[in-house]
């Protein structure tokens, strides 16, 4: 969201969370952006409709990122098909439903974006959190879907699909990790152990949001009209590996 309104984008901000949804629009306003927040849950067709609703009182929308995320490092024996009901609402009803009340828009008037926020476990699925990779790979699916029903529309539909990426979730997963593989204390050290033992790859370190955001930019924009249907990686060539912690799953790829 930063990046884009950066580049003259006037965002949404979306959450459940006031304060924290409020903070991101703050800092997006100390940059000279401009933004508006819309609350709600979008696990409800109420919670997207009020969402929705807060998102166009000001214009049409132009481009449509589902971003909304969820998961808990389960295995196989511990995640009951409850937990897969819910992982799969989040996931990817939520932004079903978030397409369903903004594409009409975009269709009728002749260009939009259509954004998917995968990952690399919908391809490379590891044994851990099976009902975290089948929604990954789900939304890959219905992005593809997606393009083919928006042929000849304007409106393109594609993928963005992130590695191991150095966000606060990760760095407290690996600080956790760092005792038990013997990595050292430094987050330089963390890194490298975690690299070398988690998710070897050809650029040796971990990816950054910014490069994540860099990806959604280029989707978002002119340049990227004759894209559609496409998984845009932002990882290096890696194996990913999975590893038990403490009787708790532990997994960095994306």
């Amino acid at each position: 969201m930063k990046m884009l309104a950066a580049e003259g984008a006037e965002v949404i901000v979306h959450g459940r969370d006031e304060p924290r949804a409020n903070a991101v629009a703050a800092a997006i306003h100390r940059e000279g952006g401009r933004c508006t927040v819309a609350l709600g849950d979008l696990q409800t067709d109420e919670g997207a409709e009020a969402v929705a609703e807060k998102a166009l009182v000001g214009g049409t929308v132009d481009i449509l990122v589902n971003n909304a995320g969820y998961y808990d490092h389960l295995s196989w024996t511990e995640v009951n098909a409850q937990q897969w009901i819910k992982t799969y609402e989040v996931n990817v009803v939520s932004g079903v439903r978030m397409i369903q009340r903004l594409l009409p828009q975009m269709r009728a008037r002749g260009w939009g974006r259509v954004i998917q926020i995968g990952g690399g476990l919908a391809q490379q699925p590891i044994a851990a959190q099976p009902d975290y990779n089948a929604s990954l790979a789900a939304r890959h699916n219905l992005a593809v879907s997606l393009a083919r029903e928006l042929k000849g529309s304007g409106v393109t539909s594609n993928v963005v699909a992130p590695g191991a990426i150095r966000v606060s979730a990760v760095e407290e997963i690996l600080a956790s990790a760092a005792l038990k593989f013997g990595w050292g204390r430094s987050w330089d050290e963390i890194e490298r152990g975690a690299v070398n033992d988690l998710v070897p790859n050809d650029v040796g370190r971990l990816g950054y949001p910014e490069e994540v955001a860099a990806a959604v930019a280029y989707l978002a924009s002119p340049f990227a009209d004759y894209v559609s249907g496409a998984v845009l990686r932002v990882m290096a060539v890696s194996t990913v590996r999975f590893a038990s912690l403490n009787n708790s799953s532990c997994c960095v790829g994306q």
